[in-house]
């Protein structure tokens, strides 16, 4: 049984850190595409960045290019989501994603089966 685990959210100030990490239980990634999204509060999700697990190709969306990275472990099949110079628009609940297949193109919510539970990041000004 496929799941994904988030953690590292929490409560930080504007200009702060966080490192979020999703794990994937149950299939042991070679090749898949794995992502972040995120849902602020009134607001639809949005997808923000995405790896391709076997040739390690990235993709940001331009809310957060050049501030968050997308990154991943494959011994320990994690993916992790530096997100740096936080903002309080970076307010949301995060979610990681997986496809177990190479990344399609673009960064659709449609295009993932696999969901974690999510893990809240609250920044404040």
């Amino acid at each position: 049984q496929v799941q994904l685990v988030e953690s590292g959210g929490g409560s930080v100030q504007a200009g702060e850190s966080l490192r979020l990490s999703c794990v994937l239980f149950g299939y042991t990634y070679s090749d898949n595409c794995m992502a972040w999204f995120r849902q602020g509060p009134g607001k639809e999700r949005e997808g923000i960045a995405k790896i391709d697990t076997g040739i390690g190709a990235t993709y940001y969306a331009d809310s957060v290019k050049g501030r968050f990275t997308i990154s991943q472990d494959n011994a320990k099949n994690t993916v992790y989501l530096q997100m740096n110079s936080l903002k309080p628009e970076d307010t949301a609940m995060y979610y990681c994603a997986a496809w177990l297949d190479a990344c399609k193109i673009g960064l659709k919510d449609s295009d993932f089966h696999y969901w974690g539970q999510g893990t809240q990041v609250t920044v404040s000004s």
